[in-house]
């Protein structure tokens, strides 16, 4: 079996997998203070919900945004799978032309999601992933990684309007039933969603005109279900990408590694 683990600044992934079928899928808390072991007791148990063990994991490969982490995690996979973990960026190298600048600046999480959009969507494609910060990343017609855009994220955006407005208070985004808010719950609820709504379709389709008419628009994270049943522009919510990105990533490395002998 094969290990993903997607470490975002608030939550880590972890996707389980035999050959291409997903077997399991969690989620937990993104602690800088937790150590290797903590890691190995945490997801031993959440995989021995569904059955599995950890001592059956072949491969462990890792996205990671929160370099502190690093070490951890390097030391939960050599001790509790006996496999070392492969990172994007260093065992890991994603094959497409990356022409951000620098290359290196990209987080790694984006460029496996582009990864995974063009073998399974194809090109042109725009990624729009719902996280701690929303991300718009654009894939040419050429399968090149060209850029995008980074905005905050609606959860970081609401806990900054708590913090700095005294009268408001501290919400969770959730669809309003009307845009005209009736009460200051209301007020920042439409605010918030169809504010959210509104700066999506506006980026979207500004990357869309300068891509092309046919351009893919595939959307991942957290509140993708609750934002795409609201606006055309998000064709595909595909909550997974990354961790099936880096399946993929993986398969095709150790693929061309066990096939390039001497």
């Amino acid at each position: 079996m094969f290990l993903a683990i997607d470490v975002g600044n608030t939550t880590i992934s972890i996707g389980l997998y035999r050959g291409e079928s997903r077997l399991g899928a969690w989620r937990m808390r993104t602690d800088r203070d937790r150590t290797g072991d903590e890691h190995g007791v945490l997801i031993a148990q959440l995989l021995a919900l569904q059955g599995y063990h950890l001592a059956d994991v072949t491969g462990v490969a890792v996205s990671n945004v929160v370099p502190p982490l690093a070490p951890a995690i390097r030391e939960f996979a050599e001790r509790y799978t006996g496999r070392p973990a492969e990172f994007v960026g260093e065992a890991l190298i994603p094959s497409l032309p990356n022409l951000y600048a620098p290359p290196g600046a990209v987080g790694a999480d984006r460029l496996v999601d582009a990864i995974a959009v063009l073998r399974r969507y194809g090109a042109p494609a725009v990624v729009v992933d719902f996280g701690t910060a929303t991300t718009f990343d654009a894939i040419s017609a050429r399968g090149e990684y060209l850029g995008g855009a980074i905005a905050p994220g609606v959860g970081i955006s609401l806990e900054a309007l708590f913090r700095t407005a005294a009268h408001l208070p501290r919400i969770e985004i959730a669809r309003p039933a009307r845009a005209i808010g009736g009460s200051t719950v209301e007020s920042m609820q439409s605010g918030a969603y169809y504010g959210f709504v509104g700066q999506v379709e506006g980026i979207v389709r500004r990357f869309v005109a300068e891509l092309g008419p046919n351009t893919r628009v595939i959307a991942t994270g957290g509140l993708a279900p609750l934002i795409a049943p609201e606006t055309p522009v998000l064709q595909h919510v595909d909550l997974y990408l990354t961790l099936d990105g880096l399946r993929i990533l993986w398969d095709e490395h150790h693929s061309n590694r066990s096939g390039s002998g001497p």
